[in-house]
């Protein structure tokens, strides 16, 4: 089949990259999406934006290149697709949980249909054509709760919960949706389908309870669940839970706890830390006491110890300093606003929520930081009497370093042709 790619240029803010070169899974989503499609395409084009659809008569996958997809929702689209012999296009029910909670909002990338979203994706029987036919793929949606709260932090639905698919399906617009790939679709999916997999299949669960019983280890502890990579070093007063997946070349010290996480090549992770539901991108290292809860860090950064990240997206090559706090919850219920695809501050339809810090920051220690809040990549931030709390959006102009002696010493890779206009803030 052949593949071919149409491009998403935007950059997603405020990394200053495009969709497509930010890491979903700690993996650049055009290697995922290379990954997931490899078993059934074996050739691709990749067009410019304006370029013509090429005039094949043949069997062909066209996707833009800012979607996210795994395995089972690829498998289940191409099947019904073949099944129906004709041209498709992906596409989702308007009041489909799921869709509604956490892929539609804060999206730029979906084209309504009736009561239908039609998504980017669409299948070819015999080379492209104008009329194409939604198809709508069964998600096999879950929910599952997590954080069980007081009253006065829940809504009128009671705790907070996520709706979580079997088959996955999302456009990265915003630094939001990396989250919900990340740890929402990801993470959370992972553990939903462990235990489907667990009482559907008498084989697996007997497999799982030998393996930890020869391996002297709790369930959750056992090497069917835990995945360790090659040349790594693990205290044993270190606590792993999985379902986990380590790389290679990974030190883990006493005392750590690390649940359902994906943990990178080459991370150091410091004696005391907390990991929980959270993607650890390769070379990161977090000193003691480090703390991360249901957050994404991308490649080669550092939280230093103890910071307390909840519920965030990290850049790659970024420092942030110790005992800074990224709170997660509003004090008074006011909306929690984020950037959407075309850079607007929307509601994101998320109760708790993080922070985002781009590309190359250096964030100084002893920040505090509110929910929803975005540091722009290239920014340098100092700790000082006057500015401890991070209540407003900041920009590339508001970085630190513009206005130091030895400010040029700081590299700008993100910004080097910015001329973009000042976003929206809080």
């Amino acid at each position: 089949m052949l593949k071919v790619i149409l491009q998403a240029p935007k950059p997603v803010h405020p990394f200053g990259e495009p969709a497509r070169e930010l890491r979903i899974h700690n993996q650049p989503l055009w290697l995922w999406q290379r990954s997931v499609l490899e078993k059934y395409t074996t050739r691709e084009i990749e067009l410019q934006p304006g370029e013509r659809m090429p005039q094949m008569r043949e069997e062909m996958l066209v996707y833009r290149n800012n979607l996210f997809f795994d395995e089972a929702y690829i498998d289940a689209f191409v099947s019904a697709a073949r099944e129906h012999g004709r041209a498709c296009r992906a596409a989702f029910h308007a009041d489909d949980p799921s869709f509604k909670e956490h892929t539609l909002p804060l999206s730029t990338s979906y084209t309504p249909a009736g009561n239908l979203y039609l998504a980017d994706l669409w299948y070819y029987p015999h080379g492209p054509v104008a009329d194409t036919r939604p198809l709508v793929v069964d998600t096999q949606i879950k929910e599952v709760g997590y954080y069980h709260v007081p009253t006065y932090m829940a809504d009128q639905s009671g705790d907070l919960t996520f709706q979580i698919p079997s088959h996955t399906l999302l456009a990265i617009d915003s630094w939001v949706h990396i989250f919900i790939a990340d740890v929402v679709f990801g993470l959370f999916g992972r553990g939903v389908q462990f235990e489907r997999h667990l009482e559907e299949d008498l084989g697996f669960k007997i497999k799982v309870l030998t393996k930890a019983l020869y391996e002297g280890k709790q369930v959750l502890s056992c090497s069917e669940l835990v995945k360790i990579g090659k040349n790594c070093v693990i205290d044993p007063d270190a606590v792993i839970h999985g379902p986990t997946t380590i790389g290679d070349n990974v030190t883990i010290g006493a005392g750590a706890v690390v649940e359902n996480c994906i943990i990178g090549d080459n991370v150091n992770i410091s004696q005391d830390c907390q990991l929980m539901l959270s993607v650890v991108g390769d070379g990161t290292f977090l000193p003691f006491k480090a703390a991360l809860f249901m957050t994404t860090i991308m490649d080669n950064s550092m939280v230093a110890q103890n910071t307390c990240l909840q519920m965030c997206v990290i850049g790659r090559n970024t420092f942030i300093g110790a005992g800074s706090t990224f709170t997660d919850y509003n004090l008074i219920p006011a909306p929690l606003l984020a950037m959407d695809g075309n850079n607007r501050l929307r509601e994101s339809n998320r109760p708790v929520m993080g922070g985002c810090v781009g590309h190359n920051c250096r964030i100084g220690s002893g920040m505090i930081v509110y929910p929803a809040r975005t540091i722009d990549s290239d920014v340098v931030l100092a700790a000082t009497e006057e500015r401890r709390v991070i209540a407003k959006n900041v920009s590339f102009e508001d970085s630190d370093h513009h206005g130091l002696r030895l400010g040029h010493l700081h590299m700008t890779p993100y910004h080097q042709d910015d001329d973009n206009d000042v976003l929206e803030s809080w």
